[in-house]
């Protein structure tokens, strides 16, 4: 009997996605394998690691030591603040310098086109570009230029890429949306006031819009900050806890794939 080509789609959420990390480990470890990932920001960051080969383990020791202050280049601001040399060499690294289409496990990237506002999903090309450009957080990054267009942040136009992974082929999509907005009082810069922002229109956002996935994750991450990455291994703990609660309804989805297709 064939079985159902599982999809994953990852959403926005600065340090917050770093919960990504745990739901995969625990699909892993339940023998759910996943066919394609579709990722939006961050999503798309630790989505691309996962597909270009990283192991979950290894992801785990990179996050450990994943410090923002290792990756921040600020330059003159004109479009940005952070030129985003930087973390495009660190994307390049543990993406083992690929192109997207010559990943063991497909991906699209999402990204928002500047110009036309239109939603862009990278399927080919160099992989650490696509992720630079939809990690490219509007105000605080330089915009990526590719092709002579400018990208910004794919959270801006689709914080969790149900419709892409969809279209990827998935026969049953798994959503993780680690971005739900919290309230809070730490707003001190510049960059607390764009991302809090950005945070509050993507929530009002997604309230709105049905996410049509099989199976939705939302990890209790609120109390953690998508700006601080200094709780690293319990937003990854949040991950696995969310996941953990919904693995059966997630092989429940797939006994019941079965059985329809049977």
């Amino acid at each position: 009997m064939n079985n159902p080509k599982i999809g994953l789609a990852l959403g926005s959420g600065g340090a917050k996605g770093f919960a990504h990390i745990g739901v995969l480990k625990v699909l892993l470890d339940n023998g759910i394998n996943i066919d394609y990932v579709a990722g939006s920001s961050m999503g798309a960051l630790i989505g691309s690691f996962y597909c270009a080969g990283q192991e979950v383990d290894h992801l785990y020791q990179l996050a450990k030591t994943f410090k923002r202050k290792f990756f921040l280049d600020f330059t003159v601001p004109k479009m940005g603040f952070i030129q985003g040399k930087r973390i495009e060499e660190y994307i390049q690294l543990f993406t083992y310098n690929k192109n997207i289409e010559d990943f063991p496990i497909p991906i699209g990237i999402v990204a928002t086109n500047l110009y036309t506002g239109k939603k862009k999903v990278f399927y080919q090309g160099i992989a650490a570009e696509a992720v630079r450009a939809s990690i490219s957080i509007p105000g605080i990054f330089i915009p990526k230029e590719l092709d002579n267009e400018l990208y910004i942040d794919g959270g801006v136009i689709d914080r969790v890429p149900v419709s892409v992974v969809k279209e990827m082929g998935a026969d049953i999509v798994i959503a993780v949306d680690c971005s739900r907005f919290s309230e809070s009082t730490e707003i001190q810069s510049i960059f607390d006031v764009m991302l809090q922002s950005i945070d509050i229109m993507q929530d009002e956002l997604v309230r709105n819009i049905t996410i049509d996935a099989d199976v939705m994750l939302t990890p209790d991450v609120s109390k953690y900050s998508s700006r601080a990455y200094t709780n690293i291994l319990e937003i990854i703990k949040a991950g696995e806890k969310e996941a953990e609660e919904k693995v059966n309804d997630i092989l429940q989805c797939i006994e019941n794939w079965k059985g329809h297709k049977g």
